[in-house]
């Protein structure tokens, strides 16, 4: 399977709790909720075609707690991503018990390397990862993400955590190639990436 990383950011890389006012208040952030102006029909027709490509979703435990707490009473039919969430398999990176009530539901607590990539190398479609931007973070470092789906959001935060964020442990140095590009109605622009490896560096000629 692909390995697809999907994120919505601010205009300055704000990935916390974009969904909800009180969804992640950690480090007193005020902010929750900023998505909701912009989920507009563009919007949700992207989303939901991501949704109908998944055949397995890859979360980090804060995020897999949300959710759990969420999609399991949607419980209509016709929604593509209730749907997609609430039947295909969820693998929870966690390192504290798991008490999975949510069907589906396998706990990863060993080796992230290893299990992520054994994951990866099964036969199917997308492992798709949504938010969960710690999780993100160490598998971009361990070259395990095949593609970003970063949704930039013409809002401006100024506090909150980031997704390419030095404070909890570094990013690593990657370059990635521009393989698509869209804009909804309300203003958000989605940038599609493949990784490419370690960044190639340079200089300009200095000047006569």
């Amino acid at each position: 399977m692909r390995v697809t990383l999907t994120e919505f950011l601010t205009l300055d890389g704000v990935v916390q709790g974009p969904g909800m006012p009180d969804e992640d208040t950690r480090g007193g952030f005020r902010h929750g909720g900023w998505q909701f102006p912009y989920a507009d029909e563009d919007f949700g027709r992207l989303v939901a075609g991501w949704f109908g490509q998944a055949d397995a979703f890859l979360l980090g435990r804060w995020t897999y707690d949300i959710f759990a707490g969420h999609w399991p009473r949607m419980t209509d039919p016709d929604d593509p991503v209730a749907s997609a969430l609430n039947g295909l398999p969820k693998y929870v990176v966690t390192g504290t018990p798991l008490i999975a009530e949510w069907e589906g539901t396998t706990a990863l607590t060993g080796d992230l390397a290893q299990e992520v990539g054994a994951l990866r190398r099964r036969p199917g479609r997308e492992l798709q990862i949504w938010g969960s931007a710690t999780l993100a973070r160490s598998l971009l470092g361990l070259g395990l993400v095949d593609e970003l789906r970063l949704l930039i959001h013409p809002v401006v935060l100024g506090e909150g955590a980031r997704l390419f964020d030095t404070r909890d442990g570094g990013v690593a140095p990657a370059a990635l190639k521009l393989t698509g590009t869209a804009t909804t109605g309300s203003g958000v622009v989605l940038h599609t990436y493949e990784p490419l490896g370690a960044p190639r560096y340079g200089a300009f000629p200095a000047p006569d």
